[in-house]
């Protein structure tokens, strides 16, 4: 029998500072940029033990990658590739009490630093000198625990029953061109997303074209945005409970001006005709912006950009469906709950900016056609493997995970539609439906601006 023999030559910190790193990911968030926000917080150790605060930040972000197991099987994961180092085994007490120990204003600090828009060579992040990003809510479970519905509560019953869990909000500005994370806020389920926006649009960089659903079309966010010096995009009510706005001009592409919230602003009002074999979907759409120019922004490239909102849909799609797989969060306390949704904002960012890293080593490469799944998993098999920890001396930007992002990459996308349905109701029993067509069609799209309002 011929026989092989593999060697690896494994490169981490010292001492029990060793199963402190996200395996290759560890070069998006490196030990001195851990050490620097603990410092800042102050959240170092005043002694190294066993569990050093650094270790405790990336045990956190571990976690996320590992979201269906235990910290102490994740732990296992951390420590499975250093083979031969005298590493600690802590209990599942001693993992607990570190992470408190830790606290999330660490995970808060690291967040800041990390966040905002992923710089891509190709797709479209910017429009016309704008970086386009959208802006949106969702809902994530927490624990169902004392300490927890102090600050969260449940959703109460309705025809699909209440919640079994405490519920939170969950509000971020995302850049659609790489759906990485501009800023994000939460808290309970009590305010809605437009009281938690009036933090968000506060911070909102210059520059940024803002895309927004029908829930954010509001005279106060919109002054808000403009006196941040950015613009918005935002979809309007059309029937009784719409804005009222008056006709003061009519441009050649069909807009016309307007007045909303003591802003001047362009309203653009379309009729939408999806074509798929099934049939033909005719709705009227409402468009606000604070774009004044029809000459520099046409109504009908506006009308196309507007879909580019979905990016955030699908975000939200990776990080509870894959990333969290539908689960809830595993912290038991409101500080512990606000320590790991910034850990989990933190690793879906690096993870987004290492799929962006890849791209853009090739321009013809949308950053749509990176897998988020294949970058995933990538990543869990490198923290097992402790592979990449410590970058060498000439970086490698795109790197393994990369690499398998790049080897198979998704087809470019086709215009398809599919029923906006209730796929997982609150109860199982009230998810089914007979005349529900959960179906994916390929359409044809046409769009007809109307010379007069609906």
């Amino acid at each position: 029998m011929v026989q092989s023999v593999i060697t690896r030559v494994v490169r981490v910190a010292a001492g029990p500072f060793a199963p402190g790193h996200l395996g290759e990911l560890t070069q998006q968030v490196p030990f001195e940029m851990v050490d620097a926000v603990l410092a800042q917080t102050r959240c170092m150790q005043r002694r190294v033990r066993d569990l050093p605060s650094r270790v405790v930040v990336y045990l956190l972000l571990a976690g996320c990658l590992f979201a269906e197991l235990g910290y102490r099987q994740v732990w296992q994961r951390l420590v499975a590739g250093l083979d031969g180092l005298p590493v600690a085994y802590p209990s599942e007490a001693a993992l607990t009490k570190a992470r408190r120990r830790v606290g999330p204003q660490p995970l808060r600090a690291l967040f800041d630093l990390l966040r905002g828009p992923a710089a891509a060579m190709a797709g479209p992040v910017r429009w016309r000198g704008l970086l386009v990003c959208a802006i949106d809510g969702t809902m994530l479970f927490a624990a169902d625990s004392a300490a927890n519905l102090t600050r969260f509560s449940k959703q109460r019953g309705g025809r699909t029953g209440g919640s079994g869990y405490p519920m939170l909000r969950l509000v971020t500005v995302m850049a659609c061109g790489t759906r990485s994370v501009m800023d994000a806020v939460f808290g309970a389920i009590t305010c809605g997303e437009t009281t938690y926006a009036r933090d968000l649009l506060a911070r909102l960089p210059a520059g940024v074209l803002l895309l927004a659903d029908r829930n954010f079309a509001a005279g106060h966010l919109l002054k808000i945005v403009t006196g941040r010096q950015a613009h918005l995009l935002v979809r309007a009510k059309t029937g009784r409970g719409g804005p009222k706005l008056s006709m003061l001009h009519r441009f050649r592409d069909g807009s016309y001006r307007s007045v909303f919230g003591g802003q001047p602003v362009r309203v653009i009002d379309a009729e939408i005709s999806i074509a798929t074999k099934a049939g033909t979907v005719t709705g009227v759409y409402r468009l606000i912006t604070t774009l004044l120019d029809p000459q520099a922004h046409p109504a009908t490239a506006m009308l196309r950009l507007y879909h580019e909102r979905w990016e955030i849909e699908t975000a939200y799609l990776e990080i509870k469906s894959s990333i969290l797989g539908g689960r809830v969060l595993r912290a038991r306390t409101p500080a512990g709950v606000d320590q790991e949704i910034h850990a989990l904002l933190v690793t879906y960012q690096i993870l987004r900016t290492a799929m962006t890293d890849a791209t853009n080593s090739d321009t013809a490469v949308d950053p749509d056609r990176a897998s988020f799944t294949i970058a995933l998993h990538a990543a869990r098999d490198q923290i097992v493997h402790a592979a990449g920890v410590i970058a060498d001396t000439v970086i490698d930007l795109v790197g393994n995970i990369g690499r398998l992002v790049l080897n198979d990459l998704l087809p470019e996308r086709r215009l398809r539609v599919n029923a906006r349905t209730v796929k997982r109701a609150i109860s199982k029993y009230n998810a089914r439906g007979p005349n529900i067509d959960r179906r994916t069609y390929q359409a044809t799209i046409s769009l007809t601006i109307l010379a007069e309002p609906p």
